[in-house]
């Protein structure tokens, strides 16, 4: 039976539960919302896309979540919201933490409603247009209805579309997204230790627990080594061959410190090597920009990697770091000096992840000089054009490979 259809364990503001109380759930019949769920490919699209923007917005929905949510929705109605809801809230959510935020999205991906915090300002995430499929007596018992083809979420569209080819108010709707984002990261092993049911035996500790027992011993203390973020130094190529996408790498930058403002370095890279890390901790992303916007001072100008690398490795802040350098490989400078940097950034760093926008276009050869002298040396070559991939680029950063 699902959850709550005996009218008993609601939440507040879950379908079912009493009016004026809590926030969440799909609306009542009558409120106007609509739900894009067909059938077979257009539900695995919708629902994957969904999934996707919950883990925009900090809820774990992982792909093992998003199969549960679909084998789920095999027994329902997928046209009906009640059924979505619940089948996603079971699914999706991990804890309690994570049922408002699901709540908004939920509301702002099938709804199109104004998704924000509950108090007190709201956050426009998305809008859903759907059309529900044609139900009748003699389609459901012969079986073989069409689909309609569902309209796809302004979400979904947005994902894959290159950032250099959108309009000002897709452009935001990106921006606002990335604001969302929170990328993890991949752990590493801390000299530091902390108390363990397993792992090193803790002498201290075992003498200490003997002694406030008078002297008997009750049972041995281990040890095991406490893990830590590993490190994330970015690197932005602000040139004239990247214009159409730094500002949106920043905003990606500053997502990257906001999630982990301990463990995250951010640099521009042209002409010379400018530290941003400091501006990009601002909350405000919009307050984050202006004040990159005056760090910065050889915006547009030309590209030499090979020399801002050099004055990276003199900083030592590379080292057993995940350095991401996000550029299209246009070198004005040595390219031979570029490789021997590269050489040098790989012997140093964890690992060398290279974004590059022009990947994602189809029929992309890595053919400048600058990107031939740096492949041998780079762990990941990834795009780095859409909101599609800056979300595979923090599931790398977490450790995950999509």
């Amino acid at each position: 039976m699902r959850p709550g259809a005996d009218g008993r364990g609601l939440p507040a503001g879950a379908p079912g539960a009493p009016a004026g109380r809590g926030i969440g759930g799909p609306p009542a019949a009558g409120d106007g919302a609509v739900l894009a769920v067909g059938s077979g490919a257009d539900l695995v699209a919708v629902m994957t896309g969904f999934a996707r923007t919950l883990r925009a917005a900090g809820v774990p929905a992982d792909h093992e979540r998003t199969q549960g949510l679909l084998r789920a929705l095999t027994h329902l109605d997928a046209a009906e919201p009640t059924d979505v809801y619940w089948a996603g809230r079971l699914t999706l959510c991990a804890s309690a933490d994570d049922l408002p935020r699901y709540d908004r999205v939920f509301a702002a991906y099938f709804e199109g409603r104004r998704a924000g915090r509950a108090r007190p300002a709201a956050i426009t995430v998305t809008r859903h247009t759907a059309v529900l499929p044609q139900r009748g007596p003699d389609r459901e018992e012969s079986g073989d209805s069409p689909a309609l083809a569902a309209t796809a979420s302004a979400t979904e569209v947005l994902r894959t579309r290159d950032v250099a080819r959108m309009t000002g108010p897709e452009l935001a709707e990106v921006h606002r997204l990335l604001a969302l984002l929170r990328a993890g990261r991949e752990r590493r092993r801390s000299r530091r230790f902390r108390p363990s049911r397993r792992g090193r035996l803790d002498g201290r500790a075992t003498i200490r627990e003997t002694l406030r027992r008078g002297g008997e011993i009750a049972g041995l203390r281990y040890r095991a080594h406490r893990t830590r973020p590993r490190r994330v130094v970015l690197l932005v190529d602000v040139s004239g061959s990247m214009t159409p996408y730094a500002d949106t790498l920043l905003r990606l930058a500053h997502a990257l410190v906001r999630s982990e403002p301990g463990a995250t370095e951010v640099f521009s890279a042209g002409t010379r090597l400018t530290r941003l890390t400091a501006e990009l901790s601002h909350r405000d992303p919009a307050a984050a920009m202006n004040a990159v916007s005056r760090a910065i001072p050889d915006w547009s100008g030309g590209t030499r990697l090979g020399e801002e690398l050099r004055r990276l490795l003199a900083r030592n802040d590379a080292a057993g770091a995940t350095v991401v350098i996000a550029s299209d490989g246009w070198e004005r400078g040595d390219a031979s000096l570029l490789g021997a940097e590269m050489a040098r950034l790989s012997r140093t760093a964890h690992r060398v992840i290279w974004v590059n926008p022009h990947k994602g276009q189809e029929g992309y050869q890595p053919l400048t000089a600058g990107m031939r002298a740096a492949l041998p040396h780079i762990d990941d070559f990834v795009a780095g054009h859409s909101l599609a991939a800056f979300e595979e680029l923090a599931m790398l950063l977490g450790g995950t490979r999509a």
